[in-house]
């Protein structure tokens, strides 16, 4: 009777941990944060003007850059510019960089004997009092040890370089994302929103901004 009583208590507790932790990871896959840097000397009669969009030589007939300026131009409505027409010379040229850079960390995980998801909630029901029998009570499990991570910088900068004015850099902004996963093409419509977030904003401005996923 007292193992069955011990078994629900951990069956009990393991669904509770479950549960816990499916929720906090739909709750932090349900919003993208973002960190952005502006700098900008946007001149003032700039409203209405045109702009191209410049690819590197590396960019030339790349799919990929080709789907990043698409991404782009459904988000430079703050700035009031118009995409120039085939053959007219825009007054702004338009240049995109992007990376996803994967590099390795250390966080600290708890260790759990039963419910091993490194968030040390889990059930013991073990040795406790120094007699050596079984207790019904629960510990949180304080051993900790590092492990190694993947994390990726997903970062998008979109530079505007005003042609009228000797080809002057006016607008320059950089949108960061860390991830765990190799994701860029996901999160890369956020950080193309998130680079014209309050445009054209202070000159050296840094900001974090947060989208729910799916808009």
């Amino acid at each position: 009777m007292w193992k069955k009583t011990v078994n629900y208590q951990q069956a009990v507790w393991r669904c509770c941990v479950l549960l816990a932790t499916a929720v906090l990871v739909a709750g932090c896959a349900s919003t993208l944060s973002a960190r952005v840097t502006s700098y900008q000397q946007w001149p003032a009669d700039a409203s209405g003007a045109s702009y191209r969009i410049v690819p590197a030589p590396t960019q030339v007939n790349n799919l990929e850059f080709q789907a990043v300026s698409d991404m782009i131009r459904s988000s430079i409505g703050p700035t009031g510019l118009v995409e120039a027409r085939a053959g007219v010379s825009p007054r702004f040229d338009v240049h995109i960089e992007y990376d996803s850079a994967m590099s390795r960390a250390w966080t600290q995980r708890y260790h759990d004997p039963y419910v091993r998801d490194g968030w040390g909630f889990g059930p013991a029901f073990g040795h406790y009092g120094g007699y050596g029998g079984w207790g019904g009570g629960v510990f949180m499990s304080s051993g900790t040890s590092s492990v190694p991570v993947d994390v990726y910088k997903n970062t998008l900068t979109v530079i505007i370089r005003d042609n009228q004015n000797n080809d002057a850099e006016v607008y320059r902004s950089s949108a960061v994302n860390m991830s765990s996963s190799d994701n860029l093409q996901e999160v890369m419509p956020y950080l193309a929103q998130a680079v014209f977030d309050g445009f054209p904003g202070n000159n050296g401005q840094v900001r974090e901004v947060e989208y729910d996923r799916g808009r």
